[in-house]
Order: C-alpha cells, then structure tokens, then sequence
C-alpha cells in the first residue's frame, strides 16, 4: 500500500526552525513529483513548496519563500524551515503526485510560539 508518514513537526520558537521529513513506502517516490501543504487553524489547506521529479524545479508560496526550502532523496521529502513566524503554526502534509494520482500523508503539527 502506498503511504507517506511526516515526521519532525512540534513546538518552536518565532525565529527558530524545524525540518520535517516525509518517509515514502509502498512505491517508488523517484516517479512522483512531491510537495507540502498546510493547514492553520480555522483556514483552508494551501500549498506551500512543490519540487519536480528530478529536482530541476521548485516552487514556494509567497509566504515561505526565502525562509523554507523543500528536497528529496530516493525515498524521502523534506522541508526545512527557518526564521519561523507565528502564522506558520498548522497541520503539514506532504504529498507525491504521479499523474492523476495523488498521496497524501497524515499530517505533522508544526506549532509556533512567541
């Protein structure tokens, strides 16, 4: 069965970082180009960074770009985060896309404080 489990996600401080993780099994995440949302309380889920199967190509929101930094290996996804703001506090979900197919993880809670 094809999954996708975050990991990494907690409490941290306005200014701090965290890097989560995002571990593939089940299929070969190298087919798949991969991604992160999240979702803040009491908001819709956006996208967040996006990055092509072969690395050649990423996107970030607006509201991360400079401070986050999305990558991948063979069978994980990550997402570094750095210089974090209150507003970045949300459910992250990472996701692989192959196609019309899209896998979505669990979801990791990122919690910011001042």
């Amino acid at each position: 069965q094809a999954q996708l489990a975050e990991s990494g996600g907690g409490l941290a401080q306005a200014g701090g970082s965290l890097r989560l993780s995002c571990s593939a099994s089940g299929f070969n995440l190298d087919y798949y180009s991969v991604g992160w949302f999240r979702q803040a309380p009491g908001r819709e889920r956006e996208g967040i960074s996006c990055l092509t199967i072969s690395s050649n190509g990423t996107r970030y929101a607006d509201s991360v770009k400079g401070r986050f930094t999305i990558s991948r290996d063979n069978t994980r996804v990550y997402l570094q985060m750095n210089s974090l703001k209150l507003e970045d506090t949300g459910v992250y979900y990472c996701t692989g896309k192959y196609g019309t197919v899209t896998i979505w993880g669990q979801g990791t809670q990122v919690t910011v404080s001042s």
